[in-house]
């Protein structure tokens, strides 16, 4: 039996939730700028988006165009209610729903679109409840199809607020007018490179040759590349009720300004690692592989394998700095990424044959306890003493993919 996969993504999300809460900004351009003061536009509303202005934009250039444009800072937390709620909409249709992002989820309605008389009429039912509990200024767009891939091309072939469905009989038209990037999986990256060996629509890439992709791309990435081409995607859906295995755990802030004062940075960076490592021991996890990035008058990109196990923000900090000398020259810093890999569960761990009596993680354990209980930094490291807290929600907190789905799952 074929299945039948529903992709629904908000329209303008940040935007719409934003002029649903406040009336005086509906049916006006409006951009969403970044939280923690960064002069960008990390979303715009229907109304802005139809004159020209679009996610990225510095809020200079976009007054340029529209003079008259509102701009409110992000509200995170709201976003993540209305998607919560959205989510409790969801589980009244099917219960196997991935929680792709905060915006958008994978639905496979395959054993219940019968309850509601095919699935226009509970796509119709889902809209409905949608106005009736987020708001009417809220509308979602939705793609159908026989797999993931596709449900979410069709996604965005009829928005705003809009339904369409991918199948086999008009998959080749399908493939004909949308752009190579319209295909999740390929960015501009991948599109420069494909354009490099003569493929430009998702219908060339339909038709080269196997040979073709696995010569600039490799074996693996060829592969993938040639089912996206012939519409196959073999992934079943990841029930946001079911967490997966995290493999990985990062932290990415983007400062308030340019940063030239290093002891600025580095108290960043001890704050990003204190973030990370607060999340690997809620996921009773240690890592042996660390990585840091820096973004601004240059880029720095450096990992490295540790033959112990860590997971204290200090292991990590001094991990990262042991990355820096001689390699690392910014004059300044704009954005900050740390993370870890090569996870393994905190109990399978060796013990430190410098620690016989685990007198560090007992330490440890009593400063996350305070911590849980009294809110983040009751108890702090001595350098981030007079450090400013960081301006965005923390990853740790509500936006990496593993916590949206423990929230979702809480609240259901």
């Amino acid at each position: 039996m074929e299945k039948t996969i529903l992709h629904i993504d908000f329209d303008s999300f940040f935007a719409s939730v934003e002029q649903q809460y406040n009336p005086k900004l509906r049916n006006k351009p409006l951009g969403v700028t970044a939280a923690n003061g960064r002069t960008c536009i990390i979303a715009s509303s229907r109304e802005a988006k139809k004159i020209g202005i679009k996610t990225g934009a510095r809020t200079y250039e976009a007054l340029q165009v529209c003079p008259t444009l509102n701009l409110v800072k992000a509200d995170f937390v709201k976003y993540f209610e209305i998607s919560k709620k959205f989510l409790n909409i969801c589980k009244n249709f099917s219960p196997f729903v991935e929680l792709f992002s905060i915006d958008e989820v994978f639905m496979d309605v395959t054993a219940t679109s019968h309850l509601f008389n095919g699935v226009y009429n509970l796509i119709i039912k889902l809209k409905q409840e949608i106005r009736e509990e987020i708001g009417e200024y809220i509308t979602v767009s939705v793609g159908i199809s026989h797999n993931r891939l596709l449900a979410k091309l069709a996604s965005g072939i009829n928005k705003p607020d809009g339904v369409f469905e991918i199948t086999k009989d008009n998959l080749e038209l399908v493939y004909f007018q949308a752009k190579l990037t319209d295909m999740c999986g390929i960015g501009e990256r991948i599109k420069l490179r494909l354009n490099k060996i003569g493929i430009y629509t998702l219908l060339q890439l339909r038709n080269a040759s196997l040979s073709l992709l696995i010569s600039e791309f490799k074996n693996s990435e060829g592969h993938f590349l040639k089912n996206i081409g012939l519409g196959i995607d073999s992934d079943s859906l990841n029930f946001f009720t079911t967490a997966p295995a995290v493999k990985s755990v990062g932290r990415n802030y983007c400062l308030p300004k340019n940063e030239y004062n290093k002891s600025v940075v580095l108290q960043n960076i001890f704050e990003l690692c204190e973030e990370v490592s607060i999340k690997l021991r809620r996921l009773s996890k240690k890592a042996r592989t660390v990585g840091l990035s820096l973004r601004g008058s240059d880029n720095f990109h450096a990992r490295k394998t540790y033959e112990a196990y860590f997971d204290t923000g200090k292991e990590i900090f001094d991990m990262c700095i042991s990355l820096t000398p001689g390699r690392c020259r910014l004059n300044y810093v704009r954005q900050i990424s740390v993370w870890v890999g090569n996870l393994e569960d905190s109990v399978n761990t060796p013990l430190s044959l410098f620690d016989i009596n685990n007198k560090k993680e007992k330490v440890q354990k009593i400063i996350d306890e305070i911590n849980e209980k009294f809110g983040n930094h009751t108890i702090r490291n001595g350098s981030l003493l007079y450090a400013d807290e960081l301006t965005t929600v923390p990853n740790g907190y509500l936006a990496d993919k593993y916590e949206r789905i423990k929230l979702a799952h809480e609240s259901i």
